[in-house]
């Protein structure tokens, strides 16, 4: 920790030594903290990054190409190359050189919900948590593969302890602890449209997370990318924890990213309509990348096909896999393939006279980190299609789409199909149902649980009363 004369001059240096200015109000602990925080915030890494954002200010991709992908069969996929992967996949599996890596660093606040976004509750009869069902799925993994298959749990400075004591009274949901590495991503200081630190509290710099991409660089700064390595982990499947519906370590998805020799593989779904907000997968300048749907012109978000198909239709599903040679490749270059994106937010901060001010529109830019950036350090990447009515509803907003209901009956619409093309009637095909993922994961699963019906099935299959959610 710097000498408080000389980081204040340093942050002068810098324009910023109005973070000091009720320095003479703080007591001994309140200078401490704050001298710790801001000893280690790197001003001149801030300023360039400042930089960079005002060059890229205005930039729009360039000339933009249709992505190549693995299609589902009914877009002119190919059934038994789907099939090869699938076998191949398994194999992978069965030699443990795979983690789960899940990004869950978010909290609750936009479902009404106080804690950790992976400890809402979701299961549609035994309300069980997000958390608990990402568990249920890889300790099924492991039973049917006879390896470890470590989880990979990035949480955020806001969730990290709360995360850890959930997983902890719920007795890491049947899972080694051992097999369970928490890491915490970084955080990066907020900035006031002037390119000003702002202050939370007397003796409090603002800082929010450093995105999802800053899950590589946490993977390698907290040491769960070596301990990885010396387990044999070569493979990381990574995912968002507000998706239920994620197929956990896909055997055809791992199957085809091997044959190709991919570094970075990505899954995507058909958009909805052109107007979808969600970023697509595109080539520009020869590499692959995710295009937001701010930044699609016109021109190249309504056109179609001969066959009346959107030509850009690959729509990103922030589920990838990501061999660790890459991972280490990129942590090691971060300014250069994970710049940091603004956004414009409203951020609480004190005024010069101390008081708190709650803006009620956007005063301030929050930076942050995208994994997908790192597909431009990619040699070798595959993009294969998902279903996304199988694969992908995640819990975002309280209500309407992307929220609690629509997740709930997503999965409960999985449980039917599962069972039914296991040979399995439930009780009531208007019943609510859940699964109990360890025991079953798929069509597979319920064909080889050998029961003719769902109350046949004991604590596997869970039936509620009523209608269906």
């Amino acid at each position: 920790m710097q000498d408080a004369a000389e980081l204040q001059a340093h942050f002068a240096e810098f324009g910023q030594s109005h973070v000091f200015r009720f320095w003479d109000q703080l007591d001994d602990a309140g200078r401490t903290r704050l001298r710790l925080q801001a000893s280690g915030i790197d001003l001149a890494a801030l300023a360039r990054i400042q930089a960079n954002l005002a060059a890229a200010a205005g930039a729009v991709p360039s000339e933009l190409e249709p992505i190549e992908a693995e299609r589902l069969p009914d877009y002119g996929g190919d059934v038994s190359r789907a099939s090869r992967a699938s076998a191949r996949g398994d194999e992978i599996l069965a030699s443990g050189r795979v983690a789960a890596l899940v990004v869950a660093g978010g909290q609750g606040t936009r479902l009404g919900f106080e804690g950790p976004k992976g400890a809402y509750p979701i299961g549609p009869v035994s309300d069980r948590s997000l958390f608990e069902i990402q568990a249920q799925k890889i300790r099924g993994l492991r039973r049917r593969t006879g390896h470890d298959l470590p989880w990979c749990v990035m949480t955020s400075s806001a969730t990290d302890d709360a995360t850890r004591a959930f997983f902890r009274d719920n007795e890491f949901f049947g899972l080694p602890e051992r097999d369970v590495l928490f890491f915490c991503q970084g955080k990066i200081p907020s900035l006031d449209f002037d390119g000003r630190l702002m202050l939370e509290a007397p003796d409090r710099i603002f800082e929010n997370p450093d995105g999802h991409g800053g899950c590589l660089t946490a993977l390698a700064a907290s040491g769960v990318l070596d301990e990885l390595t010396d387990r044999g982990i070569d493979t990381l499947f990574y995912y968002q924890v507000d998706n239920p519906l994620v197929r956990m370590c896909d055997a055809t998805f791992l199957g085809y990213h091997d044959e190709a020799g991919a570094e970075f593989s990505c899954k995507v779904a058909r958009k909805t309509d052109p107007d979808e907000k969600v970023g697509v997968l595109a080539r520009a300048a020869g590499r692959v990348v995710v295009v937001e749907y701010t930044e699609l012109g016109d021109a190249d978000r309504y056109t179609r096909d001969d066959r009346g198909e959107l030509v850009y239709w690959a729509g990103n599903l922030a589920i990838h896999l990501l061999t660790i040679d890459f991972v280490r490749r990129v942590a090691d270059d971060a300014d250069r393939f994970l710049p940091f994106h603004a956004s414009e937010k409203m951020i609480p901060h004190l005024d010069d006279a101390g008081k708190l001010v709650e803006p009620d529109s956007p005063n301030g830019r929050k930076l942050e980190r995208f994994v997908f950036d790192a597909l431009a350090a990619a040699e070798r990447v595959c993009v294969v299609e998902a279903e996304r009515s199988s694969e992908f509803s995640p819990v975002k907003n309280a209500d309407g789409t992307d929220s609690p209901a629509t997740a709930r009956r997503d999965l409960i619409a999985s449980y039917h199909s599962w069972l039914t093309a296991g040979g399995i009637s439930p009780a009531d095909s208007s019943a609510a149902i859940e699964i109990d993922h360890a025991k079953i994961d798929g069509p597979v699963d319920a064909r080889g649980l050998g029961v003719r019906g769902a109350a046949d099935a004991g604590d596997a299959i869970r039936i509620a009363s009523g209608d269906s959610v």
